[in-house]
């Protein structure tokens, strides 16, 4: 029994070790809480195949050569990883394409539909050691963007730096909930802040509706979504390529992405953005709503509100409810501007390099 034990835990660490292959990684911890999550999710066998994915799409038969099992017999088993979760997978009018999914942004996503406590607490103990890999890294999954209502009418904004912009260009549209707040939901710490607001676009949007994580909207039903998520105070982390995939609309207490960078003493120096906010003080009130809506504790307020630049992401939350019109956002210098990838491959292409992988 010993022996299978220990095999069984070979497979395991085997998976554990090409999913930290991949760009976005999946970080050893000294009690191993990671290959606790991946004995949750993958059955042995499953675990042995995934090893065989790469980032790169490709058809079960030649996936099959690697696995060293005839693709007949392959092919089903990959479309139900895929199903559960496990993997991508793209149909096209030809064939199926199976590519590894990363971790996060990816497997962890594609569960928010079957979460239960045990996955839910070990995920929030490994969360910590994702993000300590993010702080190291310059090129990040996500970027934050501003809402668009806090761009001053003069200022010149990229249209990947637009959020309306984006989605109007997007012919497939999926929202799904946020997986962030709903185990903080099951674990009774939510914050009550709109669920279903997860945006994917094209091929991960099919992606999630075949696998019924998400439902296909409008580009106005998206639209609306962006104006319900700034009245929350969301904020808006599209993926990190000018051709965007995803954007999640997220909440400071909830994303394990803006949670963990609010415990960093400059945020700002990890996450990927362009802007930053500033006070006019002599139309500042000291009202203190700013405060309470930003998710970086990046505004400090006394006689005037004060902005810590070392913490201000400029995701422009703080903007939307100054009825004093005494908070604005203005363009880092250009140095310090945040020009995405024009791919998502060249976002992940980065991230390996960053990472020593290639």
């Amino acid at each position: 029994m010993t022996n299978v034990l220990d095999n069984t835990d070979k497979v395991y660490h085997a998976l554990a070790r090409h999913l930290d292959r991949l760009p976005a990684g999946f970080p050893a911890t000294p009690d191993g809480v990671e290959i606790r999550i991946l004995k949750r999710l993958f059955t042995e066998q499953e675990a042995q195949i995934a090893t065989h994915l790469t980032m790169q799409m490709e058809p079960a038969r030649d996936i099959a050569d690697r696995a060293g099992l005839p693709p007949s017999e392959l092919e089903p088993m990959l479309a139900q990883m895929a199903s559960k979760g496990l993997i991508f997978r793209k149909n096209t009018s030809k064939e199926t394409l199976f590519m590894a999914a990363q971790f996060v942004v990816g497997i962890w996503e594609y569960h928010v539909n079957d979460l239960d406590e045990a996955l839910i607490r070990d995920f929030n103990l490994y969360a910590p050691y994702l993000a300590e890999q993010w702080r190291n890294q310059k090129t990040q999954q996500l970027r934050v963007i501003p809402i668009s209502k806090s761009i001053p009418n003069q200022m010149q904004v990229m249209p990947y730096e637009h959020a309306e912009t984006i989605i109007r260009q997007q012919s497939k549209i999926v929202v799904a909930p946020c997986i962030c707040r709903r185990e903080h939901d099951m674990s009774g710490s939510g914050c009550g802040k709109p669920l279903e607001v997860c945006l994917v676009f094209g091929s991960g949007g099919f992606y999630y509706e075949k696998n019924g994580l998400g439902r296909e909207i409008t580009r106005d039903e998206a639209l609306d979504l962006l104006r319900q998520g700034a009245e929350a105070g969301l904020v808006l982390q599209p993926g990190n390529s000018q051709k965007v995939l995803n954007m999640c609309m997220c909440c400071g207490c909830c994303c394990q992405v803006l949670k963990n960078l609010k415990t960093l003493p400059q945020p700002a120096s990890v996450i990927n953005n362009s802007y930053v906010a500033w006070v006019d003080e002599e139309a500042c009130v000291a009202c203190g709503i700013c405060a309470e809506r930003c998710p970086m504790d990046a505004m400090t307020v006394e006689e005037t509100a004060r902005v810590d630049l070392d913490r201000c992401i400029g995701c422009g939350v703080c903007t939307l409810t100054c009825e004093a019109q005494a908070i604005g956002l203005r363009a880092n210098p250009e140095q310090q501007r945040w020009t995405p990838p024009a791919t998502v491959f060249e976002t992940y292409l980065n991230i390996a390099r960053e990472r020593g992988l290639l």
